[in-house]
């Protein structure tokens, strides 16, 4: 990945797209998946295109429309939802005129699937896990053997205690605000940053408040 472990930054500043162009970088290659970071200005759009594998786009700025067949107006993704397309079918992808940027998560059909949303489905990714008093609550969205995409809320004064990631990993926060503390800094993360976790770094969640975040974590 091109951005530094344990440095918080602007989803819809940093991958902010290019007047006029479309643009995309790979951000993990790995042996099953591969997650891809999208940025398309306004008016442009990315052609219907046949894919063998599952795709799910997370939007993370922006609002985002998926063309699919059999559905008879494209499917409209808001920021911080995410869209499951299905395999070996023709899909066009555009946005609204502000442009939008998202994070394509592809994956090979068969395998350990696990979680993987309905192709043609449109979630609310805060709406898949709710507040509970005093505890933290974790959703997997996507589960593959290479690949986790899990959505968490915390409740005000609850938290993750410091732990080591198995894998590069990359909390998006969704809602609220939340203490991130990497390798001995501390940083306040609000919906619409994102940081990063290097593999085997030592990390922790405080919830200052009540939090909500989207962990996109590899597994090798």
């Amino acid at each position: 990945m091109a951005h530094d472990a344990g440095e918080p930054f602007s989803m819809a500043g940093k991958w902010a797209p290019i007047p006029g162009c479309t643009s995309s970088r790979k951000m993990w290659e790995l042996s099953s998946a591969t997650v891809t970071r999208f940025s398309l200005s306004g008016g442009t759009d990315i052609s219907a295109e046949s894919s063998p594998l599952r795709r799910l786009e997370v939007v993370v700025a922006g609002n985002l429309f998926a063309s699919i067949p059999g559905t008879p107006e494209p499917l409209r993704a808001p920021r911080f939802s995410a869209v499951s397309l299905p395999a070996d079918a023709p899909v066009g992808i555009g946005c609204e005129d502000d442009g939008c940027v998202y994070l394509e998560v592809s994956v090979a059909n068969g395998g350990d699937m696990g979680a993987f949303p309905e192709a043609g489905r449109v979630l609310s990714l805060a709406d898949e896990v709710p507040y509970r008093e005093g505890e933290v609550v974790s959703k997997d969205v996507v589960n593959t053997d290479s690949v986790k995409l899990a959505v968490m809320s915390f409740d005000e004064g609850t938290g993750l205690d410091e732990h080591s990631a198995p894998g590069d990993a990359i909390v998006l926060a969704l809602e609220g605000e939340g203490l991130i503390g990497y390798e001995g800094a501390v940083h306040r993360l609000r919906a619409g940053e994102a940081i990063r976790f290097a593999k085997g770094g030592r990390h922790y969640v405080k919830a200052s408040s009540r939090f909500k975040m989207a962990l996109l974590l590899t597994r090798e």
